[in-house]
């Protein structure tokens, strides 16, 4: 008796925990956190963490991505420990230092984005923050997928 083979699956990407920093986790790692989490949640397991964590998300922050359809509940400020490092199987750093002490006692590879820091700026300086890591997001999405892709994980 022949059997019907099941139609081929298609590979799912494996999803990369990614760690975003930058100096009070209340502007920019949010952004990238909440704009990962809501286009790429496929590839991306998206966290954010603050050098200096101010321990609130700026309001402008909120605005920009409820204006771009993406929500930001669940949003918080928190700092960065060695834990959530150790954790992560990428780190971008977006603090404006390079991220060679993020290497420090092993730990996963650092990309450093030089993004600005908006907070405190005007909303229009929030948007075009913005726009820079929604660019970055969707090149660091390509990469990644082709990257999985060419391993068959």
């Amino acid at each position: 008796m022949l059997r019907k083979s099941a139609p081929a699956q298609k590979a799912t990407p494996k999803k990369t925990k990614v760690l975003f920093i930058c100096l009070g986790n209340s502007c920019r790692s949010p952004m990238a956190e909440a704009i990962a989490q809501h286009r790429y949640p496929d590839l991306i397991e998206a966290s954010s963490a603050g050098v200096m964590a101010l321990g609130f998300i700026a309001s402008p922050t909120t605005a920009v991505l409820a204006e771009r359809g993406v929500p930001s509940h669940g949003l918080a400020s928190k700092p960065l420990t060695d834990q959530t490092r150790r954790g992560a199987d990428l780190i971008i750093n977006m603090t404006g230092r390079t991220g060679a002490w993020l290497r420090q006692n092993g730990g996963p590879p650092v990309e450093d984005w030089d993004v600005g820091d908006p907070y405190g700026s005007k909303l229009d300086v929030y948007r075009e923050i913005c726009d820079d890591i929604e660019s970055r997001l969707k090149d660091l999405a390509i990469r990644l997928d082709r990257a999985s892709r060419e391993t068959g994980k």
